[in-house]
This record gives C-alpha cells, structure tokens and sequence, in this order.
C-alpha cells in the first residue's frame, strides 16, 4: 500500500491563491520544504496544485493537504473515507471554517471573545461595539471579509455588502483589548512557536494595526501551548496556527485557529517537524 519501487509515494496538495491573501509564496514555500524533509526521509513525493487534483480526480493512500476549496475538501473527505491518510484531514479542515470554529470554541470552554452567529439579511442585532464582522462560510480571502466596526450603521453596510456576495450568515466578535500574538504548532513534535505580528511586520490583510502597538503583557506561553494543543486535537489539524489576545491582566483568549499557516517566521524548522509528523502518521498506517 502506497509503495513505488520499495518507496513510499506521498502526495502533497498545494493552496490555491485565492486562499492565500498576500502569503502566496509563503504556503508554496512551507509546503516545498515538507516535500523535500519527506524525501529526505525516502519518499517519493509530488505535489498537485488543488484544482488540478480534483479535476484529475488524483488518488493516493497517504496525502499531505494544504487545501482550501470546498470541492478540493469533498474530494478529499472521499479519499478518507476510502481509506487514505490525508494531514491534515479534509473534516478537521472544514472544522477551522469561522462558523464551526467559533461553535467548538463555546462548546470546549475555550477563553474567547463574545461572539455570535447571524444571518446577513436581516437587521444587525448583538449590541456589541467596537467589534468585528467575520464571513462564516470559509477563511478570509480579501479584506472585506474580516471588518472592525465601532457602530450599528457601520455592521449593517458590512452585512450588506456580505449578503450581496452570497455570504448567508456571519461570525460577530466583541473587539478585545491587548497585545494580539501569533501561534504555530505541530502536533505530536516539541515544536511551538508564537510571535508578535505586529513587531515583526508580519500581516495578510492588515489587520493587525487595529490592536496597536504592542505592550508585552508578560503571559503563560505553556498555558498557550496546551490550549492550543487541545484545540488541535479536538479539530483534528496536527499542523496548526492561531491568533490570541493577550490581556493586560495576562489572560489568553482566543480569536482564531487555522490549518497550516504559512510558518513563514519559522520555515525551516517548522518544515522538518511537519515531516517528521506526516512521517510518522505514514508509517504507522502502513503497520496497521
């Protein structure tokens, strides 16, 4: 199973552009550098662009995924159903949409903003202001799809705007206060990482400059890490990143949880840890 000339073959799914704002390059890169720790390790590894492998209905037994849309999700939802091993997992992908995430945030008790759900054709309601207005349906791909309003005229002109592109329901958070930080992790390896955007330059739609500069509120990066290692492992992405707000008082909350980010502060080693999971979730397939 999955063995090419005593080799194993693993397939690599890359990310769209659309689904990547101003970090195109970033994803390509992070992903060429997991292909190449994987032949290292003596795989035989290629790597499809992801409508390509839909459109060629491309099929494998261990498959590592960075894809974003939605057919590209279906189809890999199938290939996991039949057997394969995709990472991170199209189901646990489709689980950091905004609206499922927000949802398994409240369900699990994770420190997090005030937050709703709500359609986009009816009147804004939650009485939340200054906060922010979030596409539910999928990650944000332009600007327009995360807005920060401070008033009921401004977030009745985003839902709007919202519902005349099709986007039927949107995620309302209270607009927390604080130092924001960026974390990385990969699941079942030593590697964390986190960061302040703001300091580094770091940003995709630039958002960030509405937390301001940032204080260096002192907090527990190993509570950090051991939410975000729950969080993982409830929404089944090994390789992982996430936004928190720090508050002045040192409280964590968290604002957002994606399936592999960029790791753009951190590549290389990023890189080899993600092999090394991908690796090991390979071998222990093929022992099963």
């Amino acid at each position: 199973m999955g063995l090419i000339h005593g080799k194993i073959k693993v397939i690599g799914v890359s990310r769209s552009s659309e689904y990547s704002p101003n970090h195109v390059d970033n994803d390509a890169a992070i992903l060429e550098v997991v292909a190449e720790k994987l032949r290292d390790k003596g795989c035989e590894v290629e790597i499809w662009p992801e409508k390509e492998f839909v459109s060629k209905q491309i099929r494998a037994d261990f498959i590592f995924n960075m894809a974003r849309d939605r057919s590209t999700i279906e189809y890999l939802k199938q290939l996991e159903d039949s057997g394969s091993l995709v990472v991170n997992s199209a189901y646990g992908v489709s689980k950091c949409m905004r609206k499922s995430m927000t949802e398994l945030l409240i369900r699990n008790g994770f420190a997090h903003p005030i937050s709703f759900i709500v359609p986009t054709d009816g009147e804004f309601t939650p009485g939340l202001f200054p906060c922010w207005i979030k596409r539910g349906d999928s990650h944000a791909m332009v600007k327009e799809d995360v807005v920060y309003v401070e008033c009921k005229e401004e977030a009745e002109r985003v839902m709007a705007d919202f519902h005349s592109r099709g986007i039927s329901e949107a995620v309302v958070n209270e607009h927390l206060s604080g130092d924001l930080v960026k974390f990385y992790g990969v699941q079942g390896t030593d590697f964390f990482f986190s960061f302040y955007p703001t300091d580094a330059c770091h940003s995709k739609l630039g958002l960030e400059i509405v937390n301001g500069e940032t204080c260096g509120y002192p907090f527990n990066k190993e509570l950090l890490y051991q939410y975000s290692s729950k969080l993982a492992e409830i929404m089944n992405v090994p390789i992982y990143g996430g936004d928190c707000i720090i508050s002045s008082t040192g409280e964590i909350r968290i604002i957002d949880f994606n399936d592999w980010p960029s790791f753009a502060r951190c590549r290389e080693e990023a890189g080899v840890k993600i092999a090394e999971c991908i690796y090991h979730k390979v071998t222990a397939k093929l022992k099963e």
